[in-house]
Parts: C-alpha cells; sequence; structure tokens
C-alpha cells in the first residue's frame, strides 16, 4: 500500500463532537478534505449549520446532529443517527469539553461537575456506544481524544487555576492508555492529541489574561494556529497509524519539552 492511500480516508465516516468551531471543526476540515464523511455533533443547532456550510463550500458530505453529550441519554441515540444515514462510525474523535477557572478553595462542585460530565462521562459513554454498535463487530475503529498539555502537567502559580480541567484531562489520558490496551485485539486504536494553546473560545479568557506571559514558555514563540492540528488528526484517523496505539501526542510548540 503506497503513503497517499494509507492517508487517504475515502469511503470511512468519521464522529467529531464539539465539532461547530475551533478545534473540533478544523479536524473535521482535515479528515473531510482526505475524502471521509463527516457527521458533527454539539449542542447549538445554528452553529453546527454554519460549519456544515463551510464544510460544504470544502466538498465535504457532512451530517449534523445537535446534542448535549454532557446528558447521559445523548450518546446512543447521536450513533445510532449516524448509523442510520451511513451504516458505520470508522473514526470517532472526541473534541467536545468544557472547562472552568477558579482557586480551588472556591471551586463550586456543580461546575466540577459540568467540566467531569462533558470531558470525561461524555466522553466514556460515547465512545462505548460507537465501540459497542459499529467498530468491535466490524473490527475496525480509529478513535481520536483531544486532550490537553494540561493533563500532562499543573499550572504555572501565575495562570489561572483550572483544576477540574486539568484532572479531566489527565483522566482522559490515561482513558486513552486503557482502552487503547482493551480494544487492541478487535482492530480499534485509541490515541489522543495534547493540544497546548491554540485560540478558541474556550481559551479567550486565558489567553487574555496571559497571553503574554504564556508566550514566554513556548519554545516556537507562538500560538497554535488553523493547520496545527490537522496533520496528526489525519495520521491518527489513518491506516497510516495502524501500528500506533495508546499514545498520546503533544501539539504544544514545545511547551511539554521544557
Amino acid at each position: 500500500m503506497g503513503v497517499k492511500e494509507l492517508f487517504n480516508l475515502g469511503g470511512k465516516v468519521a464522529l467529531v463532537t464539539g465539532g461547530s468551531r475551533g478545534l473540533g471543526l478544523q479536524i473535521a476540515e482535515a479528515l473531510g478534505e482526505m475524502g471521509a464523511k463527516v457527521a458533527l455533533t454539539s449542542r447549538k443547532a445554528e452553529d453546527l449549520n454554519q460549519a456544515a456550510a463551510q464544510l460544504h463550500s470544502l466538498g465535504v458530505e457532512t451530517l449534523v446532529i445537535p446534542a448535549d453529550l454532557s446528558r447521559p441519554e445523548a450518546a446512543e441515540p447521536l450513533v445510532r443517527q449516524v448509523l442510520e444515514r451511513w451504516g458505520q462510525v470508522d473514526i470517532l474523535v472526541n473534541n467536545a469539553g468544557a472547562t472552568w477557572g477558579a482557586p480551588t478553595v472556591e471551586h463550586p462542585l456543580e461546575a466540577w461537575d459540568k467540566v467531569m460530565h462533558l470531558n470525561l462521562r461524555g466522553v466514556f459513554l460515547l465512545t462505548q456506544a460507537v465501540g459497542k454498535l459499529s467498530m468491535l463487530p466490524r473490527k475496525y475503529g480509529r478513535i481520536l481524544n483531544v486532550a490537553s498539555v494540561a493533563g500532562l502537567q499543573g499550572n504555572h502559580p501565575q495562570m489561572m487555576a483550572t483544576l477540574a480541567y486539568n484532572t479531566s484531562k489527565g483522566g482522559l489520558v490515561n482513558f486513552t492508555r486503557a482502552l487503547a490496551a482493551e480494544w487492541a485485539p478487535q482492530g480499534v486504536t485509541v490515541n489522543a492529541i495534547a493540544p497546548g494553546y491554540f485560540p478558541t473560545k474556550m481559551t479567550r479568557g486565558t489567553l487574555e489574561m496571559a497571553g503574554e506571559r504564556i508566550l514566554q514558555f513556548v519554545p516556537m514563540g507562538r500560538l497554535g494556529g488553523p493547520e496545527d492540528l490537522k496533520g496528526v488528526a489525519v495520521l491518527l484517523a489513518s491506516d497510516a497509524s495502524a501500528y500506533i496505539t495508546g499514545q498520546v501526542i503533544a501539539v504544544d510548540g514545545g511547551i511539554s519539552a521544557i
């Protein structure tokens, strides 16, 4: 098999959560460009429709399904809608996430639960449904979890405190490793990307507060750009990564190297 064929996603179906904007939409664009059909989900239908229009303009066959993955009853119906349309899910991108900034002693319990319900419980339930209904019966799948460098390390004392977010992303890193080992015999790979600082709606507050300080800790001296996740996402979603599983790849301009 040639290299171009290894990276080709023609005939594959991808489900991307949090796909209406930011990193999720960037990943969806990359998978679609390589030939995948893309199902996008997030909470707001209007945002999804705008994202779908952008993907359609690039020639990507797209399905949008509004869903709140912090609600446990949302996962299986979402997967079934994709299966009704396209019959399979080959690629699952667990990108939807929430954060909360507060000193630990002031961190509200409801905010802790909000972050954990989406960032961990939602990922578990959706991955379980995709595995049960499509990947494990077909003995094929590529699961890509969007973690964070915040799951690899703590925060500098001068940065915003985000204990729940860091904890959830650290949990997602080990979720990736444990599930990769369990599902490897079934032909399903499970890997994670750990982005550094990218300008998104979620990071807006942090970057406004400490953007210049953050850049001092980035060896490359810049924030992540709109193309910086696309290559690694295609790698981990394609057969080019058939012998890669349980890995976490930081895309952070070198932050995690120091």
